[in-house]
């Protein structure tokens, strides 16, 4: 019996998100925690003829010391047991709002979440959605660690999102229909020019004009800026997003299950994975996303590919590292080194 988690999952991530859970073969208990609404996205969720069992919890309001038990009885019900966990918790950025204020907001949030699934359910694959993820995947790993937990193999940051743009973009410039048929790998972070795709290494080998290379990339690192644009600045790739994370999550489940050869690109703890300790060297840095296979359990090996870069895109992931350090020392310095 498989049992996936989202945390989250009345967002606008959460429900498209929870919606493609519910139609998943490979997943028999869905649980919703978020804390507003999770109890009825779950009962719409459960009208739906599919095999997966849907529980929603809710946080209490308020911060009194009884409510804090309900909130703390919430997650543990929620996570116990959960073989997955899937994070798109936080919250969008907001008029008049800082990317330190957005950074403070849902680093919290995050550690709060990894505390609660190091305490209830620290065997779980763990996927982070939540932005920004160069520095929330980090801080997962620190609370994790001080918890005594932390088993690299499982715990991604979620960037399928911009391998699926690359695929997508691609496709149009060629004017072909099926984007499925192009395997991109995309490497670095997840945001900005920390995001770079290896268009040298498309499968199978494509050839675009020179002259397009410069606005295709930047589409790539700069997507989402196109979707708010299109909303209106309602909104931002919720459901996008949400398809990635599903992708994500199903083939991490679809390996867990004894599937061979799935390989997709993920933001993950290079260290702690085979095949990673080369990748740090060369790159400087701990984090990165890599192609990665998985397996039983978890990654099971990072693909160095950043070696077979050309000269353009090494020029990309020079950059991409300095920003990417930055990154991760705020993630890491956000448990270690706490403001007061």
């Amino acid at each position: 019996m498989v049992k996936a988690v989202v945390l989250g999952a009345a967002g606008g991530i959460g429900q498209p998100l929870s919606l493609l859970c519910k139609m998943s073969p490979l997943i028999d208990v869905l649980s919703l925690f978020d804390v507003v609404n999770s109890p009825g996205v779950a009962t719409d969720l459960s009208h739906i003829a599919t095999k997966a069992h849907v529980e929603g919890f809710v946080a209490a309001k308020g911060d009194f010391k009884g409510e804090q038990q309900e909130t703390e009885d919430a997650k543990k019900a929620a996570l116990t047991g959960a073989d997955i966990v899937i994070i798109p918790a936080g919250v969008p950025r907001k008029p008049g709002m800082t990317r330190d204020d957005l950074f403070k907001i849902n680093a919290g949030i995050v550690k709060d979440l990894i505390t609660a699934v190091a305490k209830y359910s620290p065997k779980a694959f763990i996927l982070v959605i939540s932005n920004p993820v160069n520095s929330t995947v980090p801080i997962a790993a620190e609370v994790l660690k001080e918890a005594g937990v932390f088993d690299p193999q499982r715990l991604f940051g979620v960037t399928t999102l911009d391998v699926v743009r690359a695929e997508n973009f691609v496709a149009d410039l060629l004017g072909q229909k099926d984007s499925s048929k192009f395997n991109i790998p995309v490497v670095g972070g997840h945001s900005g020019n920390t995001i770079v795709p290896l268009f040298s290494q498309t499968q199978p080998p494509v050839d675009f004009p020179a002259d397009k290379l410069d606005g295709l990339v930047h589409r790539v690192q700069f997507g989402g800026d196109e979707v708010v644009k299109a909303k209106d600045g309602a909104g931002s790739a919720t459901l996008s997003m949400a398809y990635a994370g599903f992708r994500f999550a199903e083939a991490v489940l679809k390996a867990a299950k004894g599937e061979k050869g799935i390989v997709e690109p993920t933001f993950v703890y290079l260290p702690g994975v085979e095949g990673g300790d080369a990748i740090a060297k060369a790159t400087g840095t701990d984090y990165f996303a890599v192609p990665v296979e998985l397996g039983p359990n978890g990654a099971a090996k990072a693909i160095n590919i950043i070696s077979k870069a050309n000269d353009y895109e090494k020029k990309l992931l020079d950059e991409a590292i300095k920003a990417l350090k930055t990154n991760i020392d705020a993630g890491v310095n956000f448990i270690q080194k706490p403001s007061k």
